[in-house]
């Protein structure tokens, strides 16, 4: 069955909602390290030869030789992958929050402990330090050839598991205090009311548009007042524009969502649904007894075709509920009412946009 969503007409909301300023954002970093401790449920390390490598490296670097061909059947190290975000003015010292995601055939990392790994961003230098226990919220048993698992076992988290280790070099106003607020979704009328807004609030010209995403804004030099002038211009209310008409089609779920700028102009449709089924029952042939001849299966088919009776039908819709009410009366599946969304867009009858997920 289908499922609509209605949107509802745009209200005013705070700027922070609307947009940021350039250059205030997460940055995503990255590690790869082992995970000690675990009980039996490591790595298979001849399966996964990467996790025998990278404990040979790491006890080498503490003054631990291994001596080469050296089989090390280990069950408790894993290797696995650090992912963090490093949220924008981090200082040394300040804690992140870690996930820890295996990328061996380790069947559970619960009870494991990360050794330290360095975490990267993109241009390859170290940005913070992460170590700790994991936690994986989760639970599996095995007894007697059977297994029970609850949520997922390779993967876990650690609460504060990183540590900043340098800053990402960020410095606001650099050009004589000039900053640039970016709108989440590029609408050149809401930028118009977004400049409008601000300039009526300081009552002078210091914002000014420079596309339909990008708004220049002429803020002081000074640190302090700086910071005062963006937490004033996050706090003002605007309007944004309407969107314009869209319908989303996901044609995994069967979801049609569509705001309220959806029309439909007058249009018939017939919709009928074509079912073809296909029914094979097995026979056994077997020859007389003492005859020549062997047993054989003989498959039996049929085929029916089933259609079913369609009808031009009007549909026509001036608002949102009125084409709701005009889809709604076709009768049609979520598959079919997306061909016949598709159908009314091709036929220019439907004054939206159509987006397929």
């Amino acid at each position: 069955m289908a499922s609509w969503l209605i949107a509802l007409p745009a209200q005013a909301e705070r700027l922070k909602e609307l947009a940021s300023f350039a250059g205030v954002r997460d940055n995503q970093l990255v590690g790869y390290g082992l995970v000690v401790g675990l009980d039996g449920t490591g790595d298979q390390t001849m399966q996964a030869p990467f996790t025998g490598q990278s404990l040979t490296n790491m006890l080498s670097q503490l003054g631990v030789t291994i001596p080469p061909g050296t089989n090390m059947q280990l069950r408790n190290v894993a290797a696995v992958m650090i992912t963090a975000d490093l949220p924008p003015f981090s200082r040394p010292g300040q804690r992140l929050d870690i996930n820890v995601s295996s990328i061996g055939n380790a069947r559970s990392l619960r009870g494991g402990t990360l050794l330290m790994t360095p975490l990267k961003g993109a241009d390859g230098d170290t940005y913070a330090l992460a170590q700790g226990n994991v936690l994986v919220a989760g639970a599996s048993a095995q007894a007697g050839g059977s297994s029970v698992q609850v949520n997922q076992q390779a993967g876990g988290r650690i609460s504060g598991g990183a540590l900043v280790e340098r800053e990402v070099p960020l410095d606001l106003g650099a050009r004589g205090g000039l900053l640039e607020l970016e709108l989440h979704d590029a609408d050149f009328g809401t930028a118009q009311r977004v400049v409008s807004v601000i300039n009526n609030e300081f009552g002078r010209p210091v914002a000014a548009a420079q596309n339909s995403r990008v708004i220049r804004l002429d803020g002081p030099s000074d640190p302090n007042s700086r910071v005062n002038f963006m937490a004033r211009i996050e706090n003002l209310n605007v309007t944004p524009s309407a969107a314009p008409a869209r319908v989303v089609l996901n044609s995994r779920t069967g979801s049609v969502v569509m705001n309220g700028a959806v029309t439909l102009s007058r249009a018939a449709v017939a919709h009928g649904n074509l079912s073809i089924v296909i029914d094979t029952q097995y026979q056994v042939s077997q020859p007389q007894a003492f005859g020549e001849g062997s047993t054989v299966v003989v498959p039996d088919s049929e085929v029916a075709i089933q259609q079913q009776d369609a009808y031009l039908r009007v549909v026509e819709g001036a608002d949102l509920s009125e084409v709701v009410n005009a889809l709604n009366a076709l009768g049609a599946s979520p598959q079919d009412l997306m061909a016949i969304l598709e159908a009314l867009k091709a036929a220019g009858s439907l004054r939206a946009e159509l987006e397929i997920i």
